[in-house]
């Protein structure tokens, strides 16, 4: 028996509860793994309430994870026991003291990063490897717009954002959450609880609007993000933290000839060049300095619905890990 968050039926923080669960051994292809860190993400929250549908109930959430191999199923040859290694993005059940995975969805942690730090920043930073690098290839002289720029996944894009020559426009909610983002590279931070986040970025582009948005935040966000956009710009929505956004005619793109995408990780790592090319070049970031991860919080993996709760009232900032 291992010890696991376990979800039971839909809802708020409380509905994770701290439970023995039965660990099998590992099958075909597959390892078992003993977690010495685990990443909270925001999907997380969408799973637990339902936003997003869990496969089965009850289930254990969780999306990222770094520990110790400690037993291999038939037919694994690269991996042993004894390597640390992470994975991100699925299967979905990563808050447990061990779980078994797919030999095939793990990475080799480098020996130079420790476990809290890359179970912060796997899934958040191969996030943001596939939104500047590939869904809109952000290159020096673009100027972008992260929303939520203080979060996770908007500290990341915007310290490689601007290590790859662009100009960042990020938003944040709190005046200590603005100096974390200037901290990490954003070229002007707008409060956006102290003015219109469209008429300031327009403002500051001299009317031109950005090439790209990067959205996490969704409802309360997506008319204005579209506002700040120039023409044949980027909307890529990655993320729904204050709600899913009302539906709007296709025509609405059609004055500017605007992009729009849904993006999911799962999809940009689907293969295991895709997952190695993408883990390796978060892993590079953080060993020549590009990336400088926050882990500002950890909570005991018991005291789950704490962190989820402290997350969804933005009482986080940076990377928030559990310790099993």
């Amino acid at each position: 028996m291992v010890k696991s968050i376990r979800v039971h039926e839909l809802g708020g923080p409380e509905v994770l509860k701290w439970e023995d669960v039965e660990i099998r051994e590992p099958g075909q292809g597959e390892i078992r793994v003993k977690n010495k860190a685990i990443g909270l993400n925001f999907i997380d929250v969408y799973f637990r309430k339902g936003v997003y549908k869990a496969s089965t109930m009850p289930f254990t959430p969780g999306m990222e994870a770094v520990g110790e191999v400690i037993a291999l199923g038939p037919g694994v040859t690269d991996r042993k026991v004894g390597e640390v290694v992470g994975y991100a993005g699925g299967p979905m059940g990563s808050y447990t003291e061990e779980q078994i995975l797919p030999a095939n969805k793990v990475v080799p942690v480098p020996p130079s990063i420790s476990p809290s730090i890359a179970a912060s920043v796997m899934l958040k930073g191969m996030t943001a490897q596939f939104l500047l690098r590939r869904c809109f290839k952000v290159e020096p002289g673009h100027t972008i717009l992260v929303q939520a720029a203080a979060g996770g996944v908007g500290s990341l894009l915007c310290q490689w954002a601007n290590s790859l020559g662009a100009t960042v426009i990020g938003t944040v909610s709190t005046k200590e959450k603005a100096a974390q983002a200037k901290d990490d590279g954003c070229h002007h931070v707008i409060i956006y609880k102290e003015e219109d986040f469209a008429a300031r970025v327009n403002e500051i582009t001299s009317g031109n609007g950005v090439d790209v948005v990067y959205d996490s935040v969704g409802k309360d966000t997506f008319q204005g993000s579209l506002a700040c956009l120039k023409t044949r710009g980027y909307m890529v929505c990655f993320g729904q933290s204050s709600g899913t956004p009302d539906p709007f005619p296709l025509s609405v793109l059609a004055p500017k000839s605007l992009f729009l995408t849904r993006p999911s990780l799962m999809q940009y790592t689907a293969t295991r060049g895709e997952l190695l090319e993408t883990a390796g070049e978060v892993f590079a970031n953080i060993a020549s300095g590009v990336l400088r991860v926050r882990v500002n919080h950890t909570y005991p993996l018991s005291q789950a619905a704490q962190a989820h709760a402290d997350l969804e009232s933005r009482k986080t900032s940076g990377s928030v890990v559990f310790l099993p």
